[in-house]
């Protein structure tokens, strides 16, 4: 009886086994706390509402606060792929902190969505795949508009960190092909409380359009200070700050401000003929029935889109091997180059073997803050 009872145990335990191994585990770092929160809060919020299955395998999300820090964020990668053997890593939200956490992924051989539009040495992305439109991409639309309102000189007020200086470069590169010329340069770090004397140099030098690089709820203060200096000139701001989280905290400062974002904030003002319109809709209709109205936000997209990339990606990488096992990261990184076009909230993706970014200069949607609200320009 008792051989029989412990057979029975033993049968049980490897069926528990088989069944786990079967289960997909993806560990997330997120900036729920600290500077970048506000971008980590609605992916986080946006994860909540990911089914519990994908191609017909038990879906294990482990989320971590990262609190926006790039220790933590290692720290968190290694736990991932050491404790979790997750077979997939997503984000950061923030640059600096999905960074270092790409050299954790590609060590482990496991693939890394990245949540922020993180820059790496070439060569070095061969396991990070980035959600977020580069910034060269975006950079492209944001000067398409300069140069249509005739501005010839820009004041740059961006973050100290990897963010600020991959803008300042890919910005600074198509301004000098279309004419337009970086004349004053400052930056801040992602905790100062204040530009005072920054935004006063930058209003000394009269630039025809000033570039500000900050993300989220933290896009607004440098734009106050930039006003509150008497600048009466346009501003721009990036896909980082395409949140209401903008308007709210800037309030009459931001008004007239221009946003490079991708088309999902914006989805009901698509034009039919927008490959986008569709999953952008059906975004924006998910999320803000589960946070209300007004809740979309560009990083919950992200969050969004990782949903519809995986479940395009898996069921090809489940036809050569089991969760839980090298051969299936493998397999998952090469299905995600070998996809195709595929159609999201946040543009047109094409990842390829050498091409870890993935879409193309018609990404980019210019919005402009009007009354309160995004106008698509």
């Amino acid at each position: 009886m008792k051989l029989i009872k412990t057979l029975i145990t033993t049968a049980t335990a490897t069926l528990l086994s088989s069944a786990a191994l079967a289960d997909i585990t993806i560990g997330v770092s997120l900036p729920l706390t600290g500077p970048a929160s506000g971008l980590g809060i609605p992916l986080g919020n946006q994860l909540k509402l990911w089914p519990s299955s994908i191609a017909g395998e038990k879906v294990k999300l482990i989320v971590l606060d990262d609190a926006s820090d790039p220790t933590n964020g290692v720290k968190n990668a290694k736990r991932f792929v050491t404790e979790d053997k997750a077979d997939l890593i997503m984000g950061s939200a923030a640059t600096p902190v999905a960074i270092p956490m790409a050299a954790v992924a590609a060590e482990a051989d496991t693939v890394q969505l990245a949540f922020s539009p993180a820059v790496l040495p070439p060569g070095k992305d061969g396991w990070t795949f980035r959600l977020p439109q580069s910034n060269n991409v975006m950079a492209h639309a944001l000067v398409s508009l300069m140069k249509k309102q005739g501005v010839k000189t820009v004041g740059f007020l961006g973050y100290t960190d990897a963010y600020g200086e991959s803008w300042l470069k890919d910005f600074t590169a198509e301004a000098d092909k279309n004419g337009i010329k970086v004349v004053a340069t400052e930056r801040f770090a992602r905790s100062d409380a204040s530009v005072m004397a920054q935004a006063l140099k930058l209003t000394a030098a009269n630039p025809d359009a000033m570039l500000i690089v900050a993300s989220g709820s933290g896009a607004a203060m440098p734009q106050m200070a930039v006003v509150d200096r008497g600048y009466k000139g346009k501003i721009y701001q990036t896909h980082a700050a395409a949140s209401r989280d903008l308007m709210r905290v800037g309030g009459k400062a931001v008004e007239g401000a221009y946003v490079v974002s991708g088309p999902a904030v914006i989805a009901e003002q698509l034009p039919d003929s927008h490959p986008s319109k569709k999953p952008a809709v059906d975004f924006v209709q998910q999320y803000e029935k589960a946070y209300g109205p007004g809740s979309r936000n560009q990083f919950a997209a992200h969050g969004f889109d990782a949903q519809m990339v995986l479940e395009k990606a898996i069921p090809v990488a489940l036809k050569k091997a089991k969760p839980g096992t090298k051969e299936f990261r493998t397999a998952l990184r090469d299905a995600l180059e070998t996809m195709g076009r595929t159609v999201i909230s946040q543009g047109v993706l094409n990842w390829t073997k050498d091409d870890h970014w993935g879409y193309t200069n018609e990404t980019g949607v210019m919005l402009k803050v009007v009354n309160g609200d995004w106008k698509v320009e």
